[in-house]
């Protein structure tokens, strides 16, 4: 069974990357799929190979597992998630548009490593530029949208460390927006985590990590492969940015959703070839073991209804912004342990717009608060008219 499975991933690499075709591929594809396997027999237990790792819930932020989380290390490109983090923070404020003519300068263009060979001049829009960033790891792309959002990408370092603070990473300190090695430019996992759970709030970043192959010119013709091979191994996966230079060690931070439970994994300073690939496999077959998802609601599904005065319908239905329910081990009945409380008005003046805020759902364990997802008005209500007003009162009138 498992050199059928280790072949059908040997062959979607073949088909997929464009690459030729090598039994002596098929057989370390085979061999990182058996040890990934055997690595989650006998669980609870699981340690792996990396100087730190992690693994999150990113409804709650609840760290699930850890090695060695606090382990400050360099993350070399994984730096690039803040990069994008810190650019959608400006797109979500108006600062840019993602459509933004951005001119590469002389600095960006000198930037090598992975890249994906800006010249001097040439104009890209910013989310192009934002793809070659997640998807190739393009160090000159990098600096092209650092200087494009903040004029110099000094200031931009500083938008992320400032973000950093507001994230409450205490061990992390950003000196460039691409992750060359730096003494001065270090994470830990559990840090990364917090980034990458603030990066789940922005799905554009979701869409331009889960890419795996992209054209980025065609005059000359440049195509770019993703440097996440998780994409193709581990199915689940949509994100986001592996990392590596020789002082860090092989890195990755990565996301994996499977029936509904969404999880976050760390693995830094990884020393085995494709390791920081394989180690995160280990870590999320033995996750998905251990936990469940315990769905309440999902996103756009009606939870309650509220009363509208004076609107031309007197009741609208009220619905969930996102998934409601809680991460729960798959032993037990801990999905007994989890309750919800809605925090909304009983009743809500017309006009209302579909979409608008109306509340929040609470989701409890135990009585004790764990998330709460913003609750949305399901339509529009316009005012009533004044004939409906007047209908209405002599219809209360003669009710009572």
């Amino acid at each position: 069974m498992r050199k059928l499975v280790a072949f059908a991933l040997a062959i979607t690499l073949f088909v997929s990357l464009g690459g030729s075709f090598s039994w002596r591929a098929f057989g370390e594809v085979e061999a990182q799929a058996e040890e990934a396997e055997e690595a989650t027999q006998g669980a609870p237990a699981l340690k792996l190979n990396a100087k730190g790792a992690i693994l999150m819930d990113p409804q709650t932020g609840r760290v699930l597992w850890e090695q060695n989380a606090h382990f400050k290390g360099y993350p070399a490109s994984m730096t690039k998630l803040m990069t994008m983090v810190v650019a959608m923070d400006a797109v979500s404020s108006g600062q840019v548009s993602l459509d933004d003519p951005v001119q590469v300068s002389e600095r960006a263009e000198s930037f090598g490593g992975a890249e994906v060979f800006l010249a001097e001049g040439e104009v890209f829009p910013l989310e192009k530029l934002l793809i070659a960033i997640a998807v190739a790891s393009a160090n000159d792309a990098s600096v092209a949208v650092a200087e494009h959002i903040a004029g110099t990408e000094e200031a931009f370092v500083e938008l992320m460390n400032r973000k950093a603070k507001e994230l409450g990473l205490k061990n992390t300190n950003f000196t460039n927006c691409h992750g060359l090695h730096d003494p001065n430019h270090y994470t830990t996992p559990y840090d990364m985590a917090l980034v990458a759970r603030y990066a789940l709030r922005y799905p554009k970043i979701l869409e331009w990590t889960s890419i795996k192959r992209y054209t980025f010119r065609q005059e000359p013709l440049t195509i770019l492969d993703t440097t996440n091979k998780m994409l193709y191994w581990y199915p689940g996966t949509d994100g986001f940015k592996t990392g590596y230079t020789e002082a860090a060690g092989l890195n990755l931070v990565s996301t994996v959703e499977r029936d509904g439970l969404r999880l976050i994994a760390v693995v830094m300073g990884v020393e085995t070839p494709r390791g920081h690939f394989t180690e995160s496999m280990k870590l999320y077959n033995w996750a998905f073991r251990q936990w469940k998802w315990h769905k309440i609601y999902n996103p756009g599904e009606t939870v309650a209804e509220i009363g509208v005065d004076k609107g031309r319908q007197e009741k609208i239905p009220v619905v969930a912004s996102g998934k409601v329910g809680a991460v729960v081990p798959r032993t037990g009945k801990e999905e007994e342990r989890i309750t919800t409380r809605l925090e909304i008005p009983g009743l809500i003046k017309a006009p209302v717009k579909e979409g608008q805020k109306l509340g929040e759902i609470v989701v409890l364990e135990d009585g004790r608060e764990i998330n709460r997802t913003d609750l949305l008005a399901g339509q529009d209500v316009p005012r009533a008219g004044l004939k409906q007003e007047i209908q209405r009162v002599i219809r209360a009138v003669f009710i009572f």
